[in-house]
């Protein structure tokens, strides 16, 4: 073993602890490990950024952004009616909503797929009476195993065929994916429908006011004649609540209620404050400071009930810029011009200080704020509302050009007429055309940590082969493995991708095992299309933990999970996948 090759090792196992460890996110840590990597000289200075400039992270960029306008359009939101009228009939409902994400996710990105259907599960189960973690355990796996069928279903595939492009020259077209792809995704599905959804563990209502239980930490007190604040400013008065954990949310002067309450404002007699906090701490506040605590109930009908205001459940995604910061290191309510009612995690709401709850992927927030600052606090937090969202006047009209741009740049790839990133790349003009995708909105369906971690990973799968580390890995793993039949070597690396996808990023299991893949079969003298396809469909096929793909991640606090959940049906589901798939790959793809 070379210098090079051991300090590459290195970087990759200290990749994979800071990744699985969860302290800093996915594409930071990416970076770093490129950047110490060109530090080294493992890849050449001139080309750190070579992938982004990849036709594989481009592609990604340009199905995010057809993705987004689809959505935008209200062209997938038709198809969602279809389901309120069975919610009430569990398997019918689980089913459609299954196969509904399943087939968004082969010609749009999974994670948008999801976040569109989210919102009506959790609806609809509620309505039904039961708890939304029936249904959407099985929703984000469905969506999952439908990005398997196609190219543009999952970034795995994406890099899978621009891997063997590089490699043979050709790479992977829209649909061969499709009869492997498609035969897990259908057995899998079923699976679920048949035994899986049984195994998800339910919990207690995991969405809805009645979770947060708002209405103990919510009181309305009265400004006396006698009070301590009386001709101070609201400022004074909000670093004496921010000693003792408590806020502001709003307050009522002259009858006129002030949804932002500037700090000079000078407070008077009779001046209401909504407060929100712990009941012994509002008692004892109000008892040093001389202030009249009123009913619980008027409080929350100012914040609850408000006719001039909003409350709105949203879900934090992997890539808020909240995370893993607390509502008084980013002054929250300021910064955002709402207010944080209250947070859950894992189905259970936070009931002790708000202000120092650490943010993390999966957590339910309970917003509440006007209207028009309600809608822009949501987009600036990068979260995903736990309510379906109405369309637009005028949206639905725009529905048809975006699935005739959609469905032509899917035909003129799938017939070779011109390149995949061609025809997206077209469609996404033709959508800021006809204003389905404004202008200023253009990049704003792009998750921008995926584009960096794909523009630094794919330089690090370079290195692995220009330093010799891929021989030595593939020469480690045959001496172990050598003496296997090749189907037996097939499953071996499907079930290793697998494994690794389970606790790394999707698209950088892909990355690093594909070259290690392609070369077992080229020593074997076997066909590395079989092999490709493999790392293809372990990449994707996450379903043991909540880290091992992003829908996973957004489900576990809306669905009430926790970490040791998931393998209940995402085992046998994983031991089904590789049932089916090696027979498949060997009959589709033959040795």
């Amino acid at each position: 073993m070379t210098a090079d090759q051991t300090i590459l090792l290195l970087i990759l196992f200290a990749l994979l602890v800071l990744l699985v460890w969860g302290r800093w996110r996915y594409d930071i840590v990416a970076l770093g490990a490129l950047f110490t990597a060109g530090f080294f000289g493992l890849v050449p200075q001139g080309e750190l950024f070579s992938g982004f400039g990849n036709p594989a992270t481009i592609t990604v960029v340009l199905v995010l952004i057809v993705s987004y306008g689809l959505t935008k359009s209200g062209a997938v939101e038709f198809i969602t009616d279809v389901i309120e009228p069975i919610s009430s009939q569990p398997f019918l409902h689980i089913a459609a909503l299954t196969f509904l994400a399943a087939f968004l996710s082969m010609f749009m990105n999974n994670v948008g797929a999801l976040a569109l259907l989210m919102p009506i599960a959790i609806q609809s189960t509620t309505k039904a009476g039961r708890a939304p973690a029936t249904v959407l355990m099985p929703l984000s796996f469905g969506s999952i195993l439908g990005g398997l069928v196609t190219l543009i279903g999952t970034p795995p595939n994406i890099l899978i065929a621009n891997y063997r492009q590089e490699m043979t020259g050709e790479a992977f077209t829209m649909f061969d994916f499709a009869p492997v792809g498609g035969g897990i995704a259908i057995c899998g599905i079923l699976f679920m429908l048949a035994i899986g959804w049984r195994l998800v563990k339910v919990r207690k209502q995991t969405a809805g006011l009645e979770l947060f239980d708002v209405e103990k930490y919510l009181f309305e007190l009265k400004v006396t004649d006698e009070t301590t604040f009386l001709g101070k400013s609201v400022g004074e008065l909000k670093d004496a609540l921010a000693e003792q954990k408590m806020d502001l949310l709003s307050m009522v002067h002259k009858r006129e209620k002030m949804q932002v309450v500037y700090r000079k404002h000078k407070l008077a007699v009779n001046d209401l404050l909504m407060l929100q906090g712990s009941h012994d701490d509002i008692d004892s506040f109000a008892s040093a400071h001389k202030l009249q605590l009123l009913s619980a109930e008027n409080a929350q009908k100012e914040i609850l009930h408000s006719e001039d205001s909003q409350i709105s459940e949203v879900v934090v995604t992997p890539s808020s810029p909240i995370l893993g910061r607390t509502p008084v290191q980013i002054r929250f309510n300021r910064k955002y011009e709402v207010n944080l009612l209250a947070a859950s995690r894992s189905g259970t709401p936070h009931r002790s200080r708000l202000r120092e709850f650490q943010f993390k992927v999966g957590d339910v927030l309970l917003l509440h704020g006007e209207e028009d600052a309600l809608r822009e606090a949501i987009i600036k937090l990068d979260c995903y509302p736990l309510a379906r969202r109405d369309l637009e006047i005028g949206r639905s009209a725009k529905a048809l050009p975006a699935l005739i741009t959609f469905i032509l740049a899917i035909a003129a790839t799938a017939f070779g007429f011109i390149s995949i990133q061609l025809a997206l790349g077209i469609a996404t003009v033709a959508m800021v055309l006809w204003n389905i995708v404004p202008v200023r909105e253009f990049y704003d369906g792009v998750d921008w940590p995926v584009v960096v971690l794909l523009g630094a990973m794919i330089p690090l799968g370079s290195a692995l082969e220009t330093t010799g580390t891929t021989d030595l890995l593939v020469n480690g793993i045959l001496a172990v493995a050598g003496g296997l039949s090749p189907a037996l070597i097939l499953a071996l690396i499907l079930v290793l991708t697998m494994t690794v996808s389970d606790v790394l990023n999707n698209a950088a299991t892909a990355i690093l095992m594909a070259p290690i893949a392609y070369n077992i079969a080229i020593v074997l003298e076997l066909n590395p299309d079989a092999f490709l396809m493999a790392v293809a469909v372990g990449a994707s096929c996450a379903f043991l933990t909540p880290i091992g793909h992003q829908n996973n991640a957004l489900i576990m606090g809306p669905g009430g999970y926790q970490f040791g959940d998931y393998w209940r049906m995402g085992l046998p589901l994983e031991i089904v996948i590789v049932t089916v798939a090696v027979p498949l790959l060997l009959i589709v793809w033959p040795l």
